[in-house]
């Protein structure tokens, strides 16, 4: 029998939702700001401070994405202004209408 058989991959030893760890080169202004973060004791580790901030990104982007659809749908129906009460309400309809892809 190999010394492999029966072995898992690396990634199979690890429940979903587990880090994965990967390399990134940053210009030395960005990395020491993340340092400085650390250092301030605003974050626990360099990798906290990148999580944020592309936690922060990415939030940005489906709200974003929510305004272009209330754009789309026409914002609310009380005026342009998408921070009207049936803003949410419209969003959520225009939602309800999507198809859902299950598979």
């Amino acid at each position: 029998m190999s010394p492999t058989a029966g072995a898992r991959s690396i990634t199979n030893w690890y429940p979903a939702g587990v880090s994965k760890q990967i390399a990134v080169r940053l210009p030395d202004e960005i990395a020491s700001f993340v340092d400085a973060e650390v250092a301030a004791g605003r974050a626990p580790s360099r990798a906290a401070v990148v999580t944020r901030a592309l936690e922060r990104d990415r939030r940005r982007r489906l709200a974003l994405a929510d305004v272009e659809i209330l754009t789309r749908v026409g914002g609310s129906k009380d005026s342009d202004d998408l921070d009207g009460p049936d803003a949410l309400d419209e969003l959520a309809e225009y939602g309800a209408r999507l198809p859902i892809d299950l598979d």
